[in-house]
């Protein structure tokens, strides 16, 4: 993907949601810690002195990028809180096959990105101190997780729904994770079929 905007894109774009999409293009494509600031700033682009006076640390930026994906809907977890999808859908959407991230009009058009992972499990590993806020923050995304699954599965009836819903959160994110690995993007599909049989065994009525 090209890593130059046109002039009406930098002008129309404030310069937060500019350095927000460098730093989720960058982070994705070669990791957090692998990216420094100045790469994000060229990437904006935007001045250094612009780049600090929005995020002070690269731990606050981190942070933001996190925040953005989470309020953006388009993670694993976005699904989850989508009211016009009937509760069991969402739950199995959860192993559907990511989104293509697609190129600007003026772009030109790139090879298929690389299957990504979840982004809360990918900052932990990076960020690998439990105490660190970027760890921290990505535990509240995955316990939110659980606690959408649990309301669902509470909602469809399901005997047991915290037991549940850990048992299917463990299939989405390891589905993602390997689907991550194995550069496989319709790997959920094994974990869907794991997924439909707990919840055909929990509804009320199961043997």
């Amino acid at each position: 993907m090209a890593t130059t905007t046109t002039a009406p894109q930098q002008r129309g774009r404030g310069g937060r949601e500019r350095i927000l999409a460098a730093a989720a293009q960058l982070f994705a494509s070669q990791g957090i810690n692998a990216t420094g600031m100045e790469q994000v700033a060229d990437r904006a682009p935007v001045s250094k002195r612009t780049l600090y006076a929005h995020f002070r640390t690269k731990n606050d930026l981190v942070l933001a990028h996190l925040e953005s994906l989470a309020s953006s809907g388009a993670t694993l977890e976005g699904v989850l809180a989508r009211e016009d999808i009937p509760p069991r859908e969402r739950i199995l959407r959860l192993f559907d096959r990511p989104a293509v991230d697609r190129p600007a009009v003026d772009q030109p058009a790139v090879d298929a990105a690389p299957v990504r992972g979840c982004p809360f499990i990918d900052a932990a590993a990076e960020f690998p101190d439990p105490e660190s806020s970027v760890h921290s923050y990505a535990r509240e995304q995955k316990i939110r997780m659980v606690q959408l699954v649990a309301a669902l599965v509470t909602e469809l009836g399901c005997r047991e729904p915290a037991v549940l819903a850990e048992q299917l959160v463990t299939l989405a994110d390891g589905a993602a994770s390997r689907a991550m690995v194995l550069d496989d993007a319709d790997y959920g599909r094994y974990a869907r079929a794991a997924a439909e049989v707990l919840l055909e065994r929990a509804l009320p009525g199961a043997g």
